[in-house]
């Protein structure tokens, strides 16, 4: 029998995290999971609490131990970064951070951008940037998750992978609300705000997220690297699926030119190209093949609006 792994959660308690902890624990890895205390784990792994941000506090969290495996969920500052990587040095020999698709947001390409495309050695790095800063880590989100990449690159013998992930749907825990901002406005018949030149993006299962962070942590490639199901989606397609949830409701779509639109539609192509992950070996999902069974389930069995006829 092969020795079990030793694998590092940091965060991960809710969402595709939770499941990636199941998936570690029913292969039989002994996971450990590190947060500031929010929430306790899965029965079966071992908790530490530690802030993150605070080096002293982490090592201290840590003691001696060694990880095969760390996957870092809630890396998402250059800061966070850096500290991650003075800790995990010698450590760990495999450093798995989820990024995100919205390290392309300067990409305005019509082609399915490649992890190429944004080279975490080309990224600038700004520590002084107030990255402690809620209201400022938020509509920075991008750009902390390209620089704490960046961090991770710039040292080669640091063993790390970026998982970029798509547009996450699926699940009963969906924390986001984003498909029920579209439900609300179906349900009601009220406007859905979206540009003028709406396109396309894709996506990827929240089960099938999960099962390409659990896949990953048991490779050996590092680098950058998409995680999107095959296939785009736009914002009538995901309006189509709901409204086949919810079949008395209506859609309107209000294209605007300026201002906040809805989640989902975008005025830039959010496509990813998936071929090196396909090349390393990962089968993905097709986005029509799920979208019906992920509206369903984050919408759960919520009632439809009627026609007010009795039938």
């Amino acid at each position: 029998m092969d020795k079990p792994r030793e694998v590092l959660v940091i965060g991960g308690n809710r969402y595709f995290g939770k499941r990636l902890i199941t998936r570690l624990l029913a292969a039989g890895d002994r996971v450990t999971v590190l947060n500031r205390g929010s929430s306790a784990p899965p029965p079966g792994a071992v908790h530490l609490v530690a802030d993150r941000d605070d080096e002293t506090s982490l090592r201290s969290a840590l003691g001696s131990r060694t990880f095969d495996v760390v996957v870092d969920q809630v890396c998402y500052t250059p800061r966070q970064a850096a500290v991650a990587r003075r800790v995990f040095t010698g450590r760990t020999r495999r450093y798995v951070m989820t990024s995100t698709v919205e390290v392309y947001e300067y990409e305005d390409s019509l082609a399915p951008v490649r992890e190429t495309d944004v080279d975490p050695l080309g990224v600038a790095v700004d520590l002084g940037l107030p990255w402690h800063e809620a209201e400022f880590l938020d509509a920075h989100y991008g750009e902390g998750k390209r620089q704490a990449e960046a961090v991770f690159a710039a040292e080669p013998a640091f063993p790390y992978v970026a998982v970029r992930v798509a547009h996450v749907l699926g699940g009963d825990d969906d924390f986001t609300g984003r498909l029920e901002h579209y439900a609300s406005r179906i349900r009601s018949g009220e406007p859905i705000a979206v540009p003028a030149v709406n396109r396309p993006a894709t996506y990827i299962h929240v089960e099938e997220i999960a099962d390409f962070l659990f896949w990953t942590a048991g490779r050996t490639f590092t680098g950058p690297v998409n995680a999107a199901s095959h296939g785009r989606l736009t914002t009538q397609d995901l309006c189509d699926a709901i409204t086949a949830h919810l079949p008395y409701g209506e859609v309107v779509l209000r294209e605007t030119e300026i201002g906040t639109v809805s989640p989902f539609s975008f005025r830039r192509f959010y496509g990813m190209d998936n071929s090196r992950a396909v090349g390393l070996g990962y089968v993905f999902g097709r986005a029509r093949d799920w979208l019906a069974g992920a509206v369903a389930e984050t919408l759960g069995a919520a009632a439809p609006v009627t026609s007010g006829k009795g039938d």
